[in-house]
Formats: C-alpha cells, structure tokens, sequence
C-alpha cells in the first residue's frame, strides 16, 4: 500500500489519554486537515508520527514499512517532512544557504558543513527556491525577511528531501489572511503536482475548508468525524464538539487550486 497508514495509535500521559485508537490514511497527493479543540491530541498525534514520541500501541506504516520504533532523522530519510508552528530556518544564514544546509543532511555530508555550504549544490537548491517563489531572495539573510517568506523559507526546506508525506503543524499560524491563502495555494499546487501527501493541523478554518481533500476531527485524544468538508460542515457530532452547535463560516477567497 503507497499511503501512510495511522493504525490504532495510542499514547497516554499519566492516566490521560492523549491519542486514543486514532486510526486514518494519507493517499500520495491528498491534503488532510487534522483539526480539533486545544487539547484534543492533534499535536500528539504529529509528534507520535514524526518518531519525537513513541505510541503505546498501534502502527504507523508507510508504504507498508513500520515507522514505530523510528527516529525522527529516520522516519525524515524514508520521506516524511515537516514544518513547524514556528518557522525552524538559520536566521543568520541566506535563503540560498539553508536549503544547501539541509541538502548536506539529505547526502550525510555533514562533516563539509562550514568549509563547503556556500558552493553545495547551487542549482538545486536555486531550483528550490524558485518553487517556493523566492528566487530573487536567495542571497538575503533569514533574518531579514519577512514572516510570510520565512515561512516560505520553511517549505523549500522540507521539500529538500524530496519527500512524499508531508507533516505541517499550524502552517498558517501568525499569518495575515492574504498571506495565509498565497501559502496554502502554493502548498496544494505543489503537493498535486508532485504527489505529496499533506496532513496539516490548522486553526484558521477559511485555510481548513478552501484546501483539505478531508478533514479529520479530534476531541478528548479521539477521531470523531473524518470525510469531506462538506460531511463535516454538515455533521451534528462535529458541530457540537467543535463549533458550539453552530455551522463555521468559510471564506470565499480559499478556493481550493485558486491562482
């Protein structure tokens, strides 16, 4: 099976279950939103996927291969990325330089770090960079740009690795709205493109309802609802839990592959 396989996953802190029997799929090329009140185990359940935290019980497979048991570094080279709430780039470093950084990773070059960064596979990492619509600040210090661009930034680097999955907490997270709809819209266009499967927690639900595929639902460490934003919109369960019995109101500006 090519997907990435969450099987009855489990992970308690104490006598608080944080992830209870959460069982979904990622399909290559398919963006899924995990959402859910604080609380409810969404950031639990990325770190238990991402190897920073082992399950209790429970698989994580991807195309047929046990992640559990895995580092992050491990589970990073078999193809699953990630982004952060808070944008993770050297901000001393140039745009250009911190992809190259994290293409040294990828080749286990490390040991070159400091003496060969700067010339390390310049056109790939140009390339990158242009992806992500930075071309004309490849050369400018991390620390310069602005919010929106870092996060950018952020993107080429996760792509770096050529991954197939792709793990992005709170993408849109501090981002003005304009901001948050260009992000999303390249982040959908890329992962169609080259067949990444996205799951993604967001709390901005115009981001949730404008790029998902599907949506999964969170409460109490849980999956109560999963289907597309339509079934969610339209689920009593999920109202009640999530959004006080009352319907979200979703933006016309997210549609979905908009230019």
């Amino acid at each position: 099976m090519t997907h990435l396989v969450v099987h009855q996953v489990h992970k308690s802190f104490g006598g608080v279950k944080a992830v209870d029997e959460v069982t979904f799929v990622v399909a290559p090329g398919e963006l899924v939103a995990l959402i859910g009140p604080n609380g409810a185990g969404k950031s639990t359940t990325f770190n238990v996927i991402n190897g920073q935290l082992p399950p209790d019980s429970g698989d994580i497979r991807l195309e047929g291969r046990s992640l559990v048991g895995c580092t992050p570094q491990q589970i990073w080279r078999s193809g699953v990325g990630r982004t952060f709430q808070t944008a993770a780039v050297f901000g001393s470093m140039s745009v250009l330089e911190n992809v190259q950084t994290v293409l040294m990773s990828r080749d286990r070059r490390f040991f070159d770090l400091w003496s060969k960064v700067t010339g390390y596979k310049r056109v790939e990492a140009l390339a990158l960079i242009e992806q992500v619509g930075l071309a004309e600040m490849a050369h400018q210090s991390c620390q310069a740009l602005a919010y929106a661009d870092v996060k950018r930034v952020e993107l080429a680097l996760a792509l770096a690795s050529a991954p197939r999955w792709l793990l992005m907490d709170e993408p849109t997270a501090g981002m003005a709205p304009a901001e948050r709809q260009a992000l999303m819209t390249l982040t959908h266009a890329l992962a169609k493109r080259q067949r990444i499967g996205v799951l993604f927690t967001e709390h901005s639900m115009d981001v949730v309802f404008g790029y998902a595929d599907r949506i999964l639902v969170m409460a109490q460490g849980r999956l109560i609802a999963q289907g597309t934003p339509a079934e969610i919109q339209s689920n009593e369960q999920v109202q009640a839990v999530y959004f006080g019995r009352q319907r979200p109101v979703v933006g016309t500006a997210a549609l979905k592959g908009a230019p």
